[in-house]
């Protein structure tokens, strides 16, 4: 995430109009919290912590794949839109794997939640209702800095455990699309970002 926010200083500095389209993973497995969460929840918990330049509620980098998107902000558009936006990239990927996703309903948040995945807005993408992929954004002088996880699988156990929250509401690349492993998934990902019309 560290490169993340490099690649956003970079971009500013050198006034990129190219779009940075990043993916990638973690080891060992961690907890990243939002820009303004507090860690009183973790404190004494066997994990690795970081902490997000984006704000939002905490996430789980285990089973799961990291992207990142740096662009220029489009004049006068709305941060809900610029989230529609670049998740569109990801809708408009799933499409090709035959998997109809969607944007969450608008409902209210409730404070209560620490884990970001149990939370739903109308910027996250689901599928069939359930929230498949979890995203937070940052902006810096005319540019935007959004990451997010696509959730792979999960340990629904360990979920709970960690968070201390029941875990529902949420579904997996590997609930949806069984025989596709993590390594074909991201290929596959990897060659449609590549693809010159990706962002149309």
């Amino acid at each position: 995430m560290q490169i993340d926010s490099d690649l956003l200083n970079k971009a500013i500095e050198e006034q990129e109009r190219e779009t940075i389209f990043r993916l990638y993973a973690w080891s060992p497995k961690c907890i990243s919290l939002g820009r303004n969460q507090k860690d009183d929840f973790i404190k004494g918990k066997p994990i690795d912590v970081v902490k997000r330049l984006t704000g939002g509620r905490a996430l789980l980098h285990d089973n799961e794949i990291t992207y990142s998107c740096v662009m220029p902000a489009q004049e006068g558009i709305s941060v809900n839109d610029s989230y529609k936006q670049i998740s569109g990239i990801l809708i408009n990927f799933f499409k090709t794997l035959g998997v109809e996703l969607d944007f969450g309903e608008n409902k209210k948040i409730s404070t209560k939640f620490d884990y970001c995945m149990l939370i739903s807005t109308g910027a996250d993408v689901c599928y069939q209702g359930k929230k498949i992929i979890g995203s937070a954004q940052f902006r810096k002088q005319g540019y935007i800095l959004q990451h997010g996880s696509i959730l792979f699988d999960y340990d629904k156990t360990f979920l709970e455990e960690l968070f201390g929250e029941e875990v529902k509401g949420i579904t997996t690349v590997k609930e949806i699309l069984p025989d596709m492993t993590k390594t074909e998934f991201v290929k596959k990902l990897e060659n449609f970002i590549l693809n010159p019309e990706f962002f149309i």
